[in-house]
């Protein structure tokens, strides 16, 4: 049994963060690349979500963290962001029992990441692939990055549809920097489904 973890949303400065692992019968990892799984970020919203239909039937099992704007925040009070989704990433490798684990590295330093990895892990799979990219790599990470990436996307349209459109939720976005602004003005404070820890916000 062949695990692949990753996340979505690691760098916006609104909504929560997704971090998705799936449990694939080796079998099953040639299927979904003849059906086109790849690196999420490659693929159109509709094709994402006609695969993740797909990944969720066939994997023998599958889990979605939620990682919420106030969580990041105390993380990176407390300490690196890096060390929250260690600690995340080990709950989905204990939960999902693999013989195989591939990760796409949140760190530069993929045996950086291994080190704060093996701290919280319980469950040691006989065989940790940890890299940068690996959801370009392997079959099992990108069809984690495409659950991570669909529900990240249903998450923040449903944002979008209760408090406006602030755009894609990433500090480069005028349309987001824009919102905030004006939410800020109007209400003297930013709202809760935002990373208040995020420098974005301090220059606002």
């Amino acid at each position: 049994m062949i695990s692949g973890i990753d996340e979505a949303g690691r760098g916006p400065v609104i909504g929560p963060m997704m971090i998705c692992g799936v449990l694939l019968k080796r079998e099953n990892i040639e299927y979904l690349k003849g059906l086109g799984v790849r690196d999420s970020k490659t693929l159109t919203p509709r094709k994402r979500e006609e695969l993740a239909k797909v990944i969720r039937r066939i994997s023998s099992k599958y889990e979605i963290l939620r990682v919420s704007p106030e969580e990041i925040d105390r993380a990176r009070r407390k300490e690196a962001l890096n060390e929250l989704e260690a600690e995340k990433f080990a709950l989905l490798i204990d939960r999902l029992g693999p013989d195989e684990v591939y990760i796409d590295s949140v760190d530069p330093n993929p045996e950086r990441f291994r080190a704060r990895l093996m701290r919280y892990v319980h469950h040691v799979p006989a065989k940790i692939v940890i890299e940068n990219f690996a959801d370009k790599k392997y079959i099992p990470v990108a069809a984690a990055s495409i659950l991570a990436k669909v529900e990240r996307d249903r998450t923040v349209m449903m944002l979008r549809e209760k408090f406006g459109d602030f755009g894609s939720g990433y500090p480069s976005d005028p349309k987001t920097i824009k919102f905030l602004k004006e939410w800020k003005i109007r209400y003297g404070k930013f709202p809760d489904f935002v990373r208040k820890s995020w420098k974005t916000l301090e220059r606002l």
